[in-house]
């Protein structure tokens, strides 16, 4: 077998290379520092008795067909870090990897969740109205596309901005965005190299508010919403708001050439404190000593709004996910069970279910950003954690 190309800017969020560099993003791209505090939110941790811990050999079904164990899928799925926590006690964490419960990881797109969560305190305390103009809080968006476009298009996905999040096509614009804040290696000389430089060259190509689309630069223009509605950067802004509030460790965010943050995708967390922020969602924004998130956030991101389902079946991933939402930035995946979603490429994920009270994180490198057969397993994986920790509690 011949030895991978040496490790560069091209290709270290990439096989076999990502399952070194997921853990170590300082050193690969310049960070920021999101402070965490003194008092973490507390999981609880003694496992002393058979009841409490998840059984690695549990069968899983993939539509009826067995196709191993919680532990075989674990590696199958290039797991780094794998946490599942009921009522507050870890049941089971584990690290297949090189990884280590001290440090940070790639998040990917679950950092679009947290900076959605920043945006919901924000609204709380009055500092910014979701139903406002984009433009209201940045004018230098005033010609570009989002011109006519609310804070609660950019939460939901539902502007009419045309975007590529085709991964592996290097001119997509989510890949421009990557060479913008220095995550990819620039090809053009005269592109943009700050994401505040390169946000206001989208263009739309369909009115705000119709169906939903995936597309990262909403989160990066939420971002820029919620900095320039507090005055704030968002390190400290992250720390304030959430990141002091619940974790144990500081978070690395990875930051362009002016420091600003790569708010779509840019966050990296420890497994546990990733679990830490899964358990408040479960708790509905309350951290056991004080509310941090509003209730009604996490409340109306499972409700949605009366067309989020219709707006979600009409867009592209109607058919790949039938019956889901996204809200909130969060993605809601069934109608009749209280499940919030937080998903990022290369296998990242948080899964909260309020029905069965579990928490489920999952930290991946896998070899590719997308790949349809490791998603599914991880998602047959996951329901066959829930439902053991579940039988076990006595949860129906």
């Amino acid at each position: 077998m011949s030895n991978p190309p040496p490790l560069s800017l091209s290709n270290w969020q990439l096989g076999p290379h990502n399952r070194h560099t997921f853990g170590r993003v300082r050193e690969i791209v310049p960070t920021a520092r999101v402070a965490a505090g003194q008092t973490p939110l507390e999981l609880e941790t003694d496992t002393d008795t058979d009841t409490d811990t998840l059984d690695l050999g549990t069968p899983v079904e993939l539509g009826g067909t067995p196709v191993g164990t919680i532990g075989s899928l674990l590696s199958e799925t290039y797991t780094d870090g794998f946490i599942v926590v009921r009522e507050g006690r870890i049941v089971a964490e584990h690290y297949p990897g090189d990884l280590d419960a001290e440090r940070n990881h790639a998040l990917f797109s679950v950092s679009k969740t947290l900076v959605g969560t920043v945006c919901a305190i924000l609204a709380e305390q009055g500092v910014l109205d979701v139903d406002e103009l984009v433009t209201t809080y940045v004018p230098a968006l005033a010609a570009s596309g989002y011109r006519g476009a609310t804070v609660r298009h950019l939460l939901d996905m539902r502007s009419g901005i045309k975007f590529s999040e085709e991964y592996d096509d290097l001119s997509a614009e989510v890949r421009r965005i990557d060479q913008a804040v220095g995550w990819l290696p620039r090809d053009d000389a005269d592109a943009p190299t700050r994401l505040y430089d390169y946000l206001p060259r989208l263009v739309a190509e369909r009115p705000h508010g119709g169906h939903f689309d995936y597309r990262s630069c909403e989160t990066d223009v939420l971002g820029w919403v919620c900095e320039a509605a507090s005055g704030l950067q968002m390190p400290e802004l992250l720390s304030r708001l959430l990141w002091s509030r619940i974790a144990e460790h500081d978070m690395d965010a990875g930051v362009d050439i002016d420091r600003t943050v790569f708010f779509d995708g840019g966050l990296t967390a420890t497994l546990r404190d990733l679990a830490r922020f899964g358990e408040l969602v479960r708790r509905r924004g309350h951290d056991g000593r004080a509310q941090v998130v509003p209730a009604s956030w996490i409340d109306d991101a499972l409700a949605g709004a009366h067309d989020s389902r219709q707006a979600f079946a009409s867009g592209p991933l109607g058919d790949v996910h039938p019956g889901w939402m996204y809200r909130n930035q969060f993605w809601v995946p069934y109608g009749d069970r209280r499940v919030l979603l937080c998903l990022g490429i290369h296998g990242q994920m948080v899964h909260v279910d309020l029905d069965a009270q579990v928490v489920v994180a999952k930290l991946s490198s896998w070899p590719t950003p997308l790949d349809a057969g490791l998603d599914a397993k991880t998602d047959a994986l996951t329901q066959a954690a829930v439902r053991a920790v579940s039988a076990v509690a006595g949860v129906r």
